[in-house]
C-alpha cells in the first residue's frame, strides 16, 4: 500500500472571491423574499372593503346618546362626524368637538384606526370616540 500524499494549494484569491459570491447570492436571495412577501398592513388595508354607505354607533356621555356617523365607499373612510351634536351637549363636554375632529383626521390619513395619537387633554373622549368609530366601521365590513 502506497499512500500517495495529495496536497491542495488554494490560492488566496479564489478563497476571496467564492466568499464574495457567497455573501451576494444571500443577498440576493433575501432581496427577493422580502420584495415578494406579503406586506400584511398594506395589504389588509388594501383588502380591506366596505359595503358603502353611511353606518353608525352610539356613544352615551351622561344621559345624552351621540351617534358617531362613519361614511365610507368600497375601500376608504371618507367621513367621520357626530351626527347629533347639540350646543348643550357641546357646552357640556367642550373637548368632544375637537378629539373627534383631530381623530377623524388622523383615520383620513392612515385609513386605520393603528396607531393613532391621543391627545394630552383628553386621552379618554378619544378612546371612546375611537370605539364608537371601530363599532360602525364593523358594521360597514364586507366579507367575501
Amino acid at each position: 500500500m502506497s499512500s500517495k500524499t495529495k496536497i491542495v494549494v488554494l490560492h488566496m484569491k479564489e478563497i476571496i472571491y467564492t466568499t464574495v459570491f457567497a455573501v451576494l447570492a444571500v443577498v440576493l436571495i433575501l432581496l427577493l423574499i422580502f420584495m415578494f412577501l406579503p406586506k400584511d398592513r398594506k395589504e389588509a388595508l388594501e383588502e380591506t372593503k366596505y359595503a358603502p354607505g353611511v353606518y353608525t354607533s352610539s356613544v352615551m356621555l351622561g344621559n345624552t346618546a351621540l351617534e358617531v356617523e362613519v361614511t365610507v365607499d368600497e375601500s376608504h373612510i371618507n367621513s367621520i362626524r357626530f351626527s347629533n351634536l347639540d350646543e348643550t351637549v357641546a357646552t357640556m363636554y367642550p373637548l368632544i368637538q375637537p378629539a373627534i375632529e383631530d381623530i377623524a383626521e388622523q383615520v383620513y390619513d392612515k385609513q386605520s384606526l393603528e396607531e393613532l395619537e391621543y391627545s394630552s387633554e383628553n386621552p379618554y373622549t378619544s378612546q371612546i370616540i375611537i370605539n364608537a368609530i371601530d363599532e360602525a366601521l364593523k358594521k360597514a365590513v364586507t366579507t367575501e
